[in-house]
């Protein structure tokens, strides 16, 4: 089934727009959702998550973004990064990210750092727990206030983490340092939403109550008991074509459970 977004440029706030890459899945959700930033009236843009290596999708964020002034990265999977190589040949614009061998151009984005591109001022936190160099963009203009969240925050559903790269501890400090923002949410995948405070504190009650499940099925099967067999008490009412993937997170509250 094709999604009515695709192909198109949608204006979300006054300088955030959104173009939906044809990338659906259980992880993507509805594709990788590239956001293109730029103040009313400025010459250049930003370019946050180009995605995949699609040449159609990254030949209408060309057109729609114009004059590309950088393109920021908010992780190292490749749904967010595959295509930034192909998008800076194309516009000569530097790639920047958390992590040093993603970028080209200039150096790694610092947390604290404001990055002024677009004729914004776009704030870097490094949030890490999906992954280790997770970052999130605070931007304000005019009164809007919005922040670009990544795989940290989704428009719809919950994050994996996946450990190693992955940490539940840091992940729910994460969360808790969104939880004292406001603004609107420009996530990875999914639809943007009206309050980052209010779902990052859905995530973390979420999140507790998937930990108190955990322990209380590892009472039940014993604290050696597979991640598997967890998910099957935990996860029984989730379609089990995302067990895969809820396996993965079990290993990390069990982790998380045992640190704490």
């Amino acid at each position: 089934m094709t999604h009515p977004a695709y192909g198109q440029v949608r204006q979300v706030t006054p300088f955030a727009a959104v173009v939906l890459e044809d990338n659906p899945g259980p992880m993507t959700l509805d594709g990788t959702n590239t956001w293109l930033l730029r103040a009313p009236g400025a010459e250049g843009s930003v370019v946050v998550d180009p995605g995949y290596e699609d040449i159609p999708h990254l030949t209408r964020v060309v057109e729609a973004a114009g004059r590309v002034d950088a393109v920021l990265i908010t992780h190292h999977h490749a749904d967010h990064v595959e295509g930034a190589a192909w998008l800076a040949a194309r516009t000569g614009a530097p790639v920047r990210a958390f992590d040093t061998a993603l970028c080209a151009g200039e150096g790694p984005l610092v947390d604290g750092e404001v990055v002024t591109a677009g004729g914004l001022e776009l704030e870097v936190l490094h949030t890490p727990g999906h992954t280790a160099d997770s970052i999130c963009l605070t931007v304000a203009h005019d009164g809007v206030l919005a922040v670009l969240t990544g795989d940290t925050v989704l428009g719809r559903g919950t994050t994996v983490i996946i450990p190693p790269d992955g940490e539940l501890g840091q992940y729910l400090d994460s969360l808790r340092r969104l939880e004292r923002l406001s603004g609107v949410v420009l996530p990875g995948h999914g639809p943007d939403l009206p309050d980052v405070s209010l779902v990052s504190r859905e995530y973390l009650a979420h999140r507790e109550q998937r930990l108190a499940q955990v322990q209380a099925a590892l009472d039940v099967l014993g604290a050696d008991a597979s991640a598997r067999a967890v998910v099957e008490v935990v996860y029984a009412d989730v379609d089990q074509s995302l067990w895969g993937a809820a396996e993965l997170s079990v290993v990390a509250q069990v982790e998380y459970l045992r640190g704490r």
